[in-house]
């Protein structure tokens, strides 16, 4: 087992860390921008390392720094959280060069399952389900015009580098192509350098359902079931749940062997998440695979009472799982808490928390870092904090979470927090009757001001 370990984030993820590690005993590294002088995870790391300005490519993507912050503490190994540099392949890489224990993917795996072509044709191979499409990066646009002739409109067109919804297209009909090709290409060319697209037919009333693995160094890997993400707003997440109301047991354990399939197939070591689009007749789809922990992960840890990040470490240090897959006993729900305004386009709201209470109660878990009298810095993302809720029954948990949403108290800001309390209040939601475009069409007049 590690004796010290460098977590390379930020936050609530950070602190999330270092307190399993406080509990395995082993001694932990914070390291900060100037920015983050005063957040709890500095206070609470054994050591804590300043590694630069505020702005991420001065500190928290400052590979060199990092490593001679390592080096210094002697920290045998390194936590990335997520983000940031979690699937960064040449981190990954440096970390081995360096003889420090990444605790995430392998470079070679990184890289796989980062370009989205290259994952979706070797989760192929393994047998996972994938949306029908084109056999890679299009050559050319009559290559592309071809291909949706043949698989029917709608289509989608997704940047190979992409992320965040950046470079992606949805094409109805032929006389659209063009201009979805050009657009796509444009801006996947602009955001990562990267202008090559593939296509996929265009999943109708989607969800977002994912499922967390682990896989160990001896190529075994297990499932701890689904988290439903269809609540999104520009692709970003905003409110989970696990088990997802729209999944049946028999679905469920379809989409988890064909996870584990996925994960075995590529040697798998570590967490991750094999990340699936469910269609409105339950067809499931392969999406993406990340090679990380999720902003989400606690929602699994309250229903299968399972410390994910525990086991990331144990993986690491070469220990093997243990084999068997595991079911939701409960209920949850998370919700994010970020510093913005809902009423006003979720406009960043970063500033002084001037009072703070946070809920309690059984069933109530928050993940955070922040407390009254913390400035909330306009560098990073803006999450803020996670409310974690828990239940015999899904209704017991919007219930709870209600309540808890009306306990979180947060002056000088805004949030978040009205937004998540309309959400509940909304009766589609309710009845779990929503997609991925749930937001598209939802009464913001509904939210109340902060």
């Amino acid at each position: 087992m590690f004796n010290k370990i460098l977590i390379a984030n930020r936050g609530e993820i950070a602190l999330r860390v270092i307190r399993t590690c406080k509990e395995m005993g082993i001694k932990t590294v914070a390291v900060y921008s100037t920015a983050d002088k005063d957040s709890l995870h500095v206070r609470f790391a054994d050591e804590a390392v300043c590694i630069g300005a505020a702005p991420s490519r001065d500190s928290y993507l400052n590979i060199p720094r990092i490593i001679a912050a390592a080096e210094i503490t002697n920290a045998d190994a390194i936590h990335p959280g997520y983000g940031f540099l979690s699937e960064n392949a040449e981190f990954s890489r440096i970390c081995e060069e360096y003889n420090i224990k990444f605790i995430g993917a392998s470079p070679e795996m990184i890289n796989k399952m980062g370009d989205k072509a290259t994952a979706k044709a070797t989760m192929e191979a393994a047998g996972v389900p994938i949306v029908p499409g084109s056999k890679g990066l299009l050559k050319d646009i009559n290559e592309g015009l071809k291909i949706a002739e043949d698989i029917g409109y709608p289509i989608i067109l997704k940047a190979t580098a992409g992320g965040g919804g950046k470079g992606m297209r949805i094409v109805k009909q032929p006389s659209e192509f063009k201009k979805g090709w050009d657009d796509a290409r444009q801006e996947s060319s602009a955001a990562f350098g990267n202008d090559g697209l593939y296509l996929e037919k265009f999943v109708e009333e989607p969800r977002h359902i994912e499922i967390q693995v682990i896989g160990d160094s001896r190529g075994k890997a297990c499932h701890l079931s689904e988290r439903d993400c269809s609540i999104q707003r520009r692709h970003q997440k905003l409110v989970e749940e696990t088990p997802s109301p729209f999944i049946t047991d028999e679905l469920r354990d379809n989409m988890g062997r064909a996870a584990i399939k996925g994960a075995e197939a590529i040697g798998y070591e570590g967490a991750g998440t094999i990340e699936f689009l469910v269609d409105k007749d339950r067809n499931f789809y392969f999406m993406e695979m990340n090679t990380r922990i999720q902003v989400e992960h606690p929602i699994t840890e309250e229903v299968t009472d399972f410390d994910l990040i525990k086991e990331q470490i144990k993986v690491a240090a070469g220990e093997p799982i243990s084999g068997k897959n595991y079911y939701p006993k409960l209920y949850a729900m998370e919700c994010r808490i970020n510093a913005e305004d809902p009423s006003n386009g979720f406009r960043p709201s970063p500033g002084k928390i001037v009072n703070l209470h946070l809920p309690g109660g059984r069933g109530v878990r928050i993940d955070s870092h922040v407390y009254a009298g913390y400035v909330i810095p306009p560098n990073y993302d803006s999450m803020i904090a996670k409310l974690i809720v828990s239940g015999q029954s899904r209704e017991e948990v919007i219930v709870r979470m209600k309540r808890a949403l009306e306990e979180f108290v947060i002056d000088g800001i805004k949030t978040t927090i009205p937004f998540h309390l309309a959400l509940l209040d909304n009766a589609a939601f309710r009845e779990g009757n929503f997609t991925t475009k749930f937001l598209d069409t939802f009464d913001f007049s509904t939210i109340h001001k902060n």
